[in-house]
């Protein structure tokens, strides 16, 4: 049956990672969220209950697996199972954030690939279908048994570059060789040029910057990465640019983890501006910190919801 927004018994249910950009998808669908208590118990036990009849529909569960990673997990798993022993017709698990996806491949003898874990819970808690962002490898879409549709927040970055940075279109730079199909791909977008950074890192959060691959003398830059942690990388590769000649240094990431001392780190860096996305919800620093700025991917989230539920192409957003 059909409603008045042209959706065929869709829902949304949100969890505790972030109200904030449940609230903003709600708003674009003109939805309002299933009532549900999403609480713990004295022991910290992760405790569901959805409050309205859900039977037949077709539930959209948002919940990123940011920090707490393990608390937001289980509070997805215990959400899909919940709905779908409340019958409902088919059970979408929206993780604008896939936690875990670094760990996608063996990087030694006897270690785990969480990412392939991850996505079996998910598939065997009920999900039908997973709808994600910039997943960090592209292969983790295989991971899952069902199906998975992996959204790019790149128009969203290249119109905020264009309204903030558009009389002066920048150089757009891979901040290491990993990143380079991602930046070529903006640098396409927006007509302009590409460089790189080659950097060797010498242990895990730790990155030494050896050169720039490109002429960015002369030029503004956009640094362009899927996850910021740490800082290190961004911020070394923005020193790096500025010694090579670069005019100023701007970054973008569709995710900003930001853990640890990131959020000081960029404030005390060289960069004009940190620019994410707000699949993680920001934190009380992120929100104070001059040089970091979010923007909204709801849209495009609730876009692609939108598109499931009436079974439309959600490729065809890219296009």
């Amino acid at each position: 049956m059909t409603d008045l927004n042209g959706s065929r018994g869709m829902r949304l249910i949100a969890g505790n990672s972030n109200h904030a950009l449940a609230a903003s998808i709600g708003q674009y669908l003109n939805l309002e969220p299933v009532k549900a208590q999403v609480r713990r118990f004295a022991d910290m036990e992760v405790f569901v209950e959805v409050q309205e009849n859900v039977r037949g529909e077709d539930m959209f569960v948002i919940q990123s697996t940011s920090f707490p990673a393990n608390d937001n997990l289980m509070e997805l798993l215990i959400m899909i199972d919940a709905l779908r022993r409340a019958s409902a017709r088919r059970i979408t698990a929206v993780i604008p954030y896939f936690g875990y996806a670094r760990q996608d491949r063996k990087v030694g003898p006897r270690t785990p690939i969480s990412a392939k874990l991850v996505a079996n819970l998910i598939t065997e808690a009920g999900a039908n279908r997973v709808l994600t962002v910039d997943l960090h490898a592209g292969q983790i879409q295989g991971f899952f048994d069902i199906p998975t549709d992996n959204l790019f927040a790149m128009p969203v970055m290249v119109k905020d570059i264009m309204d903030h940075l558009g009389g002066n279109l920048p150089m757009v730079v891979s901040p290491d060789v990993g990143g380079v199909v991602r930046a070529r791909a903006l640098a396409r977008r927006l007509g302009t040029d590409l460089a790189i950074v080659d950097k060797r890192r010498e242990r895990a959060g730790e990155s030494e910057v050896m050169n720039i691959i490109g002429d960015v003398e002369g030029r503004p830059c956009v640094l362009i990465d899927d996850i910021v942690d740490s800082g290190g990388t961004i911020c070394n590769a923005a020193d790096a640019l500025l010694k090579n000649g670069a005019t100023e240094v701007y970054a973008y990431a569709t995710h900003g983890v930001l853990s640890g001392g990131a959020v000081q780190r960029i404030k005390n860096s060289k960069l004009k501006s940190m620019v994410v996305t707000d699949s993680i919800e920001a934190t009380a620093d992120m929100k104070s910190c001059p040089n970091i700025r979010s923007i909204s991917i709801a849209p495009l989230i609730g876009e692609a919801m939108r598109r499931i539920n009436n079974e439309a192409s959600v490729s065809s957003l890219f296009d």
